[in-house]
């Protein structure tokens, strides 16, 4: 990004201040970096997010060294299997990578955790057992060697050295953790937050999408007191969302954004008699046409059912609009809050459109979605996405807490902004 861009950039995230300040929000800055368990947790095995897209590692500074000799062992074994006359190469190569940790260990450069140390203590005993083979007989002896190369590539395989961090593919799940961390629950509740900054994904790169990407989000968080919950509290969750929705439409406003469009939808929540009777469902009527689904859609329907509704695929459109729609398996709660929620947005004076395809790529949220989309970004012209995650604080280890947010792809809307100038001819 350089000059003059830049400075479009810097408008949007001072409108961004301005605004969010007005509605209560003080700015988080949480880490580029967690440990992956938390968007394991968080965001859900079974997305294309934590499955696919995530930039994961293992925090360790010795990690380059031992690397190397692990790289050399595995070339070593590859040759091994073409020439006997290399066997020792491979041996020779471990010992030195279980050396190289000892040294690490010395030096301190390197803590192993128990699971770790234990498969090192078991490649030496290998390692020793290999040595003795030189008393068993010829035959004898091709056979044995061959299993305990296995054995030492099996654990060179799953050894593990410190713990495993990823760059992050959004900012809800860190936010989270930041007020359970931090006691945020001891606060004046709801606690508003907004943040802004980079997130990573390895996504095809395309218009507007990129590996590492922009994100100006909002999250309310609300732990639960003594006697709150339940059917009495729908009314005070709904207008929480409405005014969240309403904040995010003022910034684009007051931005200048031309074209902005507000789809909403309800997904329900996690009583049996809710969401799990319609995914189950709706996972039935899939595996009647699975066939004539795509790769990633028939994928879609093992691991996460309702992200098929959300396919861009042509040849899916049709099949799709056949499907059951999730508004005619909402419990009796989740359509008040759902009703509760127009009406809100209309005495705001806030214009929407119901959508019952649309649902949210991540595991966390529950009952209210949305999306904002603008001019100027051809079929992926979606800005703004959102909705409640109440329960995903309980999830990651706090007390029963409700919340709701939104992420603002600021890359796409940069772009928007400049189209929309580039049509106005300044």
């Amino acid at each position: 990004m350089l000059p003059p861009e830049t400075e479009l950039w810097n408008r949007v995230e001072q409108t961004a201040r301005e605004v969010f300040g007005t509605y209560g929000f003080g700015e988080i800055r949480p880490p580029i970096f967690e440990p992956t368990e938390l968007f394991a947790r968080a965001v859900g095995l079974g997305t294309d997010v934590v499955s696919k897209e995530m930039y994961s590692f293992i925090d360790n500074p010795a990690r380059a060294l031992l690397a190397a000799f692990s790289e050399q062992a595995f070339q070593t074994y590859q040759m091994y299997e073409i020439s006997e006359a290399n066997r020792y190469f491979f041996v020779g190569a471990v010992e030195r990578f279980v050396e190289a940790i000892r040294l690490s260990q010395q030096q301190e450069q390197l803590v192993l955790d128990p699971g770790a140390q234990s498969e090192t203590d078991q490649l030496q005993i290998l390692i020793v057992a290999h040595r003795e083979l030189d008393r068993s007989p010829e035959l004898e002896k091709s056979a044995k060697e061959r299993t305990l190369f296995k054995q030492m590539l099996s654990k060179l395989d799953i050894l593990q050295f410190g713990e495993k961090i990823s760059l992050r593919p959004e900012a809800t799940a860190s936010v989270c953790r930041a007020y359970i961390e931090h006691n945020m629950h001891a606060l004046p509740q709801p606690v508003k937050l907004y943040y802004m900054g980079p997130m990573f994904r390895r996504e095809r790169p395309q218009k507007g999408r990129y590996r590492q990407f922009y994100q100006i989000g909002a999250e309310v968080l609300e732990a639960l007191q003594q006697g709150q919950g339940g059917a009495k509290d729908i009314p005070k969750d709904a207008a929480i969302d409405a005014e969240v929705i309403e904040m995010v439409m003022t910034f684009f406003a007051r931005l200048g954004l031309e074209g902005v469009e507000l789809d909403i939808n309800s997904i329900g929540h996690n009583a049996p008699n809710c969401r799990p009777a319609y995914v189950a469902k709706l996972k039935t009527e899939l595996e009647k046409v699975k066939d004539k689904l795509g790769p990633d859609s028939q994928r879609r329907i093992e691991t996460n059912p309702l992200r098929v509704l959300d396919s861009k695929l042509e040849s899916e459109q049709a099949i799709i609009a056949t499907l059951p729609r999730i508004a005619d398996s909402l419990c009796d709660d989740c359509v008040k809050h759902y009703s509760e929620l127009q009406r809100q947005l209309k005495l705001r004076e806030v214009h929407f459109r119901e959508n019952w395809r649309l649902v949210r790529g991540l595991d966390y949220y529950m009952r209210t979605t949305f999306e904002i989309t603008a001019k100027g970004l051809g079929s992926q012209n979606a800005v703004c996405g959102g909705g409640r995650y109440d329960g995903l604080v309980e999830l990651l280890g706090g007390q029963p807490t409700k919340g709701i947010g939104f992420a603002i792809g600021e890359d796409r809307l940069i772009l928007s902004l400049q189209e929309t100038r580039k049509a106005k001819g300044s």
